[in-house]
């Protein structure tokens, strides 16, 4: 018999659900295992092909802060989709999080965040823009309590930032290391 969840128990219910789920295994021992449960969620590395820029964001984490971390990290515009397709949430997020408006979307994946822990499941995509995208002054949304710094940061720079154990958010560096992969030329030296 397959793995399948015999029983769960909701242990706090907001932005996030927390359960304990219990799990029969294939032999048909019972475990308890806890799931953070939110959704589905879209992230985009927005980046301008002409100027060879990205435009990534910060904001106070909590989990960084209790973590013993700083309290914020660079971060591709990312957030939680609100009935709606992946790529219209992405663009949703990074004009609400950066002010820039995105057009065609190039699907990196759409993969697991955390899958011992957390049921999200996260579409991942490339955005090309140009100085003319933007639509406002980026910052997140208020009524949300978002604080969301934008920072246009040359590629090459990012690149660096990797090397130097600077880039610690995974999203953003699968993104990166994506684009680097389809679009090598963005990283070579201009000259």
């Amino acid at each position: 018999m397959p793995a399948q969840i015999g029983g769960v128990r909701v242990v706090h219910d907001g932005w996030a659900r927390y359960l304990v789920a219990e799990v029969i295994q294939p032999d048909g021992t019972r475990i308890s295992r806890e799931v953070e449960d939110h959704g589905r969620a879209t992230a985009v590395f927005p980046y301008d092909p002409e100027r060879r820029v990205a435009m990534l964001v910060s904001q106070l984490r909590a989990p960084l802060l209790y973590a013993g971390g700083p309290e914020s990290i660079l971060e591709a515009p990312a957030g939680l989709l609100e009935d709606e397709a992946p790529e219209e949430g992405a663009r949703r997020e990074v004009s609400e999080e950066t002010g820039i408006r995105l057009g065609a979307l190039d699907l990196v994946a759409s993969a697991w965040s955390a899958p011992g822990i957390s049921t999200e499941r996260m579409d991942l995509f490339l955005g090309a823009y140009s100085a003319a995208d933007r639509i406002g002054v980026g910052g997140g949304l208020a009524d949300e309590s978002e604080a969301v710094t934008v920072h246009e940061i040359p590629l090459a720079e990012l690149a660096a930032m990797v090397g130097r154990g600077a880039l610690s958010d995974m999203k953003t560096l699968v993104l990166l290391f994506a684009l680097q992969i389809r679009r090598p030329d963005l990283f070579a030296p201009q000259g």
